[in-house]
């Protein structure tokens, strides 16, 4: 596998505006000044995907009121990512990358293993950013379920 760029605690956050759902755009510089979670996940609609929005929706309310907002990323269109966020009823912005330069530029598309075999997708990252803009969390590699029950238990929020 070749290496690819990767984030670190400390560095800036990479621009990232792209469509929501609606179609409106959605800048991460709209969140100056507050702390966001921005995670990035293969395909909206499929098991681990679902699982993973569920449960950022059902920790919005004690991330929100941590002082974190959510945006999820992904290369799905923003009509899917609308009928993504109806059918499970999610409450944070998803943001579409259909041409992947923002997963990219974030570490979160390139090669990875996917059962034994090297190919290239997204991969399942999560980004804490602090309110300057830099990366305070950077996380690779993730797993769908129990991922954010380990990162608010890793922010130290009480649940």
């Amino acid at each position: 596998m070749t290496e690819q760029q990767r984030l670190s605690p400390g560095d800036p956050a990479p621009e990232l505006t792209l469509p929501d759902a609606n179609g409106d755009t959605v800048s991460l510089g709209d969140f100056r000044g507050k702390s966001v979670v921005v995670y990035f996940y293969p395909a909206a609609g499929t098991p681990g995907c679902t699982k993973q929005a569920c449960d950022f929706r059902d920790s919005l309310a004690l991330l929100n009121d941590s002082g974190y907002q959510v945006l999820g990323v992904s290369p799905d269109a923003p009509a899917k990512l609308a009928k993504f966020t109806e059918a499970e009823q999610l409450t944070f912005p998803l943001l579409s990358d259909p041409d992947k330069s923002t997963l990219t530029a974030w570490g979160a598309f390139g090669e990875k293993k996917n059962y034994g075999k090297v190919v290239q997708g997204v991969i399942r990252s999560t980004f804490v950013v602090d309110p300057e803009g830099r990366i305070a969390e950077a996380r690779y590699n993730v797993r769908a379920t129990g991922h954010v029950a380990k990162l608010i238990k890793d922010l130290r929020l009480e649940k």
